[in-house]
């Protein structure tokens, strides 16, 4: 059934110096949905984050060829956090999904999700850590490394034990739960995730956790300063938390 705006499904992806790499994404992506039983009834948003290059102009110029095609653009870069709220609670769908400009995840695996909504979640997120997860090629030593221990620390500031990977950029909302959820969180960079988790958790919104095929981009740097901040940031949710800041 279709909400008031004939949105089913929204498909949100947040772009920062993506010019590249979009393009192919959103034709593979459009290719798909418009195969699929809701035909026409999706739409795709582009979340611009003050990318430097093209970007934007490449969304625009694209419209013609997808015509379900959205751009959010903002001009100034304010964090992954950021623009994947935005365009949570500017789309229209009765499922919201956001995915990675780079098409990491493909966009058929959506398919793996629908029995689970069917099922009463409210929250389906794509996992590498879990049993069937494939990531092609498989990552190296110090990524493991660096991801296991994000991993540890993550679970022993913030709980979510039960859930293996809290970074997968592949995760699906129904439209409640995402505009109930997104107007809460405060993470504006790349920890913004553990924070959409534990804030659906503590509401009552059942997660589930899925094996994806991952396609692992092997030329990917780990940055610790990223890391640092992202374990900053995971003591600002507990510290949230605990003052009771998301408490509307």
């Amino acid at each position: 059934m279709f909400n008031s705006n004939g949105v089913y499904l929204s498909v949100i992806i947040p772009a920062y110096n993506e010019e590249k790499k979009l393009p192919k994404t959103l034709k593979e992506i459009d290719k798909y949905l418009t195969s699929q039983r809701f035909k026409t009834e999706y739409e795709i948003i582009v979340v611009n984050d003050g990318s430097k290059d093209k970007t934007a102009k490449v969304v625009e110029d694209l419209k013609s060829e997808i015509k379900n095609l959205r751009l959010i653009d903002n001009k100034k870069n304010r964090g992954k956090g950021v623009v994947v709220r935005q365009g949570m609670l500017e789309a229209k769908g009765e499922y919201r999904i956001f995915t990675d400009a780079d098409n990491s995840t493909s966009i058929d695996q959506i398919e793996e999700m629908w029995p689970f909504f069917k099922e009463g979640y409210g929250i389906v997120i794509g996992s590498r850590d879990v049993e069937g997860a494939v990531l092609n090629p498989p990552q190296n030593l110090i990524r493991r490394f660096v991801g296991e221990g994000f991993k540890i620390l993550r679970k022993l500031i913030l709980g979510l034990w039960e859930i293996e990977d809290t970074q997968c950029g592949f995760k699906c909302f129904s439209k409640r739960a995402a505009e109930n959820i997104f107007p809460r969180c405060k993470i504006d960079k790349f920890a913004f995730d553990p924070e959409i988790l534990i804030l659906a958790q503590k509401m009552g919104y059942k997660i589930k956790e899925i094996p994806v095929y991952w396609k692992n981009d092997p030329e990917s740097k780990v940055k610790f300063k990223s890391v640092i901040k992202m374990a900053i940031d995971l003591l600002k949710i507990r510290w949230n938390i605990i003052t009771k800041k998301y408490v509307q």
